[in-house]
């Protein structure tokens, strides 16, 4: 039988596509919301469609076929959808920006991020250990079964119970290093928790990680049971779903998990916010103040959701006088020593606008969209290659197991797929810098505040003690932004275009461009 049953006759798909259909397809997508990365993303699923319809002659050579074909459309998307041209951030202004910045906080926020690496990479290590001993050893293989037994011992129990075990054990591995690096928040005055309340967040965070998790795996596993030879198909396809809800959903239901949201009250601000997103020809249902004080001193703001969900979140650190946000946890109190009231007020309605403006152009850019259209891609082209990679039969038997599908498997499947995450980490990252140079130059065009933007980047420095200048292999294999001294520079560069000048910039602005759910770990914004 011919490879095009995968299309036309077997369990995994529907009818052929003709050319007509197709192009209507893509005709509807190009003029979508976020057409060109849903379109470009369809051209490169539907060629991997076709090409396996008409060369494949086996599941694995379609497997084998769509891989291939995915690797290559995911290079075209990342070329297609990314910014990679960037402001220019000239060496001289970023040596210039680095002496400029206030020398004593530059020196804390070096210490600080000093003082947290042996911990997270500690943490990371134990996490290596742990996945490696549990994945290519019969060990992970034997808890999977033991926890799956305690609960009746079928293929479901097997993935609850088995998620469930592994993930307690990486805690319980974790936990000391956690709390390390808390304590060290603490100390230098970015977290304001208590432990209980640190704990609480931590518990959290574990429960919505099992069940997100669990849903996950059941999908993989239910896929492998019900299709066997096609099982990689049917995954992408429901794993792709759940990320796309996952971003709808998130502001509406998770975010509210961990941090309290009350709309913004009707003035100036509220008004001036609102008006700059329906300049910017960005529809926004509301203004959200998240209660991020109460975690931590660190300042931030994001543009979070789509469509109908989206939203302004300011936290309230950036509306609040000093004396609001300097509560100090009642066993902590050493944390409200190391921040002065001046470091510690609230940003002017100028700054905030600035702020949001950045945070616009992730969504006047469809950023969200490109990034999702990428994943979908990516983790299709994942399926495929667990699928070639379930015939390494060397590989399986390190783990006592016959295929990846097999819930007690599970150990294996973690190990895969981190050390897969690990190698595209860097360019992931790469990407990201780029998204958020592009947002950076939205920002300084949309308000024409370049001394503003600048003294954002020296609020972080003094407030959330932001490392400003990072190592250079630090920065490519883990930044997600660019370094404060580039922002700097980015903005002097900026105003000799535009004639301005921004030698004396002395604004107090918090840093923005940093993910809501930092503030969810209570470490704040880096």
């Amino acid at each position: 039988m011919r490879g095009g049953a995968l299309i036309s006759g077997n369990p995994v798909a529907g009818p052929n596509l003709s050319v007509e259909e197709t192009l209507k397809v893509l005709a509807v997508l190009r003029h979508s919301p976020h057409g060109e990365a849903a379109a470009v993303g369809a051209i490169g699923l539907i060629a991997a469609v076709i090409a396996v319809d008409r060369l494949a002659t086996s599941p694995r050579q379609a497997a084998a076929v769509a891989f291939g074909l995915l690797v290559v459309a995911m290079l075209v998307l990342a070329v297609v959808l990314v910014p990679w041209r960037r402001l220019p951030a000239p060496h001289a202004d970023r040596v210039a920006a680095l002496a400029d910045l206030p020398a004593e906080q530059v020196a804390r926020g070096e210490r600080l991020h000093a003082e947290l690496r042996p911990s997270a990479y500690g943490g990371r290590a134990v996490t290596l250990a742990a996945a490696v001993g549990l994945g290519l050893t019969p060990a992970g293989t034997a808890l999977v079964t033991w926890a799956g037994g305690v609960l009746g011992g079928s293929w479901v129990a097997q993935v609850l119970a088995g998620a469930v075990a592994i993930a307690l054990l990486n805690q319980v591995f974790t936990l000391p290093f956690a709390a390390w690096a808390h304590t060290i928040l603490v100390r230098h005055g970015l977290s304001t928790q208590t432990w209980r309340a640190w704990a609480i967040d931590g518990v959290k965070a574990l429960a919505l990680g099992l069940v997100l998790i669990s849903i996950v795996l059941l999908g993989f596993y239910g896929a492998g049971r019900a299709s066997p030879q096609w099982w990689w198909v049917w995954a992408a396809v429901f794993l792709t779903a759940v990320s796309v809800l996952l971003t709808f959903v998130f502001p509406v239901l998770i975010a509210p998990i961990f941090n309290k949201f009350t709309p913004l009250e009707p003035g100036p601000l509220r008004d001036r916010l609102l008006a700059l997103a329906a300049a910017d020809g960005v529809a926004v249902r509301e203004v959200y103040v998240a209660d991020a004080s109460r975690r931590t001193r660190a300042v931030n703001a994001a543009v979070g959701g789509l469509g109908a969900t989206r939203r302004i979140i300011l936290f309230d650190n950036l509306l609040r006088p000093a004396e609001a946000t300097q509560g100090s946890p009642t066993k902590d109190g050493e944390a409200a020593k190391a921040m002065s009231d001046e470091l510690l007020r609230g940003a002017t309605d100028d700054q905030i606008a600035v702020i949001v403006a950045h945070e616009l152009a992730h969504a006047k850019y469809h950023d969200m969209a490109s990034r999702t259209v990428l994943g979908a891609v990516r983790l299709t082209a994942l399926m495929c290659g667990l699928y070639l990679l379930d015939g390494w039969t060397a590989l399986l038997r390190l783990a006592g197991v016959d295929t990846l599908t097999d819930p007690r498997a599970l150990g294996l499947f973690v190990v895969v797929l981190g050390a897969i995450g690990a190698l595209l980490r860097p360019l992931g990252k790469l990407m990201s810098r780029r998204f958020e140079s592009r947002a950076d130059r939205h920002a300084l065009d949309l308000t024409g505040d370049p001394a503003s933007f600048e003294g954002a980047w020296r609020h972080v420095v003094e407030v959330n003690l932001a490392d400003a200048s990072p190592g250079r292999l630090r920065y490519l294999l883990s930044a997600s932004h660019p370094s404060i001294v580039e922002r700097i520079a980015t903005a002097r560069a900026y105003a000799r275009q535009q004639g301005d000048s921004v030698t004396d910039a002395a604004a107090d602005i918090p840093e923005a461009f940093a993910p809501l759910n930092s503030a969810v770990s209570g470490q704040g914004c880096r």
